[in-house]
């Protein structure tokens, strides 16, 4: 995590001084404002996300949490600056051509990216939204027709997001009636201990067919101490790499979503190692990580949940996400398995998401004998 610190700050840095460098360049800044308070404050607010990464993140209290809420929200505001001011560079080939209209532009991509921020804000900030699915299982017996499971992915519970929102999203599921809940990994944060309030919150989660979740990459960030709260302390049943029948007939697998680095290949074995000697019935799989899609679809599981993209959180950062996980959220088939991939619950870094709210999805179990 260290070192993913450094190269985010860095690339923070770049971001800095291309955004000022062109903010100076806006006829109403470049008359009132002079070039070194310009550069003063861009060292200043890049300090300042130096210390959210480093101090805040990393720290306790009301000053570490403000800190890192203020550093990641500039964070994002810069990015989205920076791609309102890339787009008017590219239209006028850096001030190549339309050289009379191009510090304008500059001033009015300075305002759009604005205007995105506040938007991501209040969308960030907003309760997620329930969607709900329909999906047949071909396995499935005929008396489980109609099961429900609500599943919730990437809360990122911690300093930023707390015991009271975790309140209100039990509410939430709990008042869709599920028979099983399925947590699909980054639960935590990852940095610190998640606190006896939040495993109290976890702890309201019930359901007929139980609680079950799944490890995350942030967990394995924050460690033992974070994993052994969730194994232990939260009241879920945790499948590591693992699956179980937890009725005739249905089957719930789980896989974790270790960073890759960890594993001699491309996590394959893994895969088939989690997956090897399933019964007959309806297969479920959580994997935190959408990945080995195909191979999983060939080794009988019927349903995928995953997470861990966010649906790119922040527009235009979804088409970098796709680069590595091609199914990035929503619905997906297949050959005879759907995927169904969340935008995450919560949000990781800033507060902020940009167009689409946070997700919990409502899935209605089918068996294929009732079609």
């Amino acid at each position: 995590m260290f070192v993913f610190g450094v190269i985010l700050i860095s690339i923070v840095a770049l971001f800095h001084f291309y955004v000022f460098w062109r903010a100076g360049t806006v006829p109403v800044i470049k008359k009132h404002l002079p070039v070194r308070l310009i550069g003063a404050v861009g060292v200043l607010l890049w300090s300042m996300v130096f210390l959210a990464r480093f101090y805040g993140h990393a720290g306790t209290g009301l000053f570490a949490a403000v800190l890192e809420f203020t550093g990641m929200i500039w964070m994002a505001m810069l990015f989205l600056f920076a791609v309102t001011l890339l787009i008017v560079d590219i239209v006028t080939c850096f001030g190549l051509v339309m050289v009379r209209v191009a510090p304008r532009l500059r001033g009015l991509a300075l305002l759009v990216g604005l205007m995105l921020s506040l938007i991501a804000m209040v969308q960030g900030l907003r309760a997620p939204v329930v969607s709900k699915h329909e999906v047949t299982l071909s396995g499935l017996p005929v008396d489980l027709d109609g099961i429900v499971l609500v599943a919730v992915s990437d809360l990122h519970l911690g300093s930023q997001i707390g015991p009271g929102w975790l309140s209100f999203r039990v509410e939430q599921i709990m008042a869709e009636k599920p028979d099983i809940i399925l947590l699909l990994g980054d639960i935590y944060e990852g940095h610190g201990s998640p606190g006896q309030q939040i495993l109290a919150a976890m702890r309201r989660l019930s359901a007929p067919l139980g609680v079950w979740g799944v490890l995350g990459n942030h967990e394995f960030y924050g460690g033992p101490e974070t994993i052994r709260a969730l194994t232990e302390d939260s009241g879920l049943t945790v499948l590591r790499n693992s699956w179980q029948e937890i009725r005739p007939g249905l089957v719930l697998a789980g896989l974790e979503g270790r960073r890759t680095d960890r594993w001699p290949d491309d996590g394959s074995e893994l895969v088939r190692r989690t997956l090897a000697g399933l019964p007959e019935g309806g297969i479920v799989l959580m994997s935190h990580k959408p990945w080995q899609v195909e191979m999983v679809a060939g080794s009988g599981v019927d349903l995928m949940l995953s997470g861990h993209t966010h649906g790119g959180q922040i527009w235009p950062f979804g088409y970098l996400v796709k680069l590595f996980f091609p199914h990035l959220a929503g619905s997906y088939q297949v050959d005879d398995m759907t995927l169904l991939v969340g935008r995450g619950t919560g949000t990781w870094g800033p507060r902020m998401r940009l167009w689409s709210r946070g997700e919990i999805l409502r899935i209605c179990l089918r068996s294929a004998g009732q079609e």
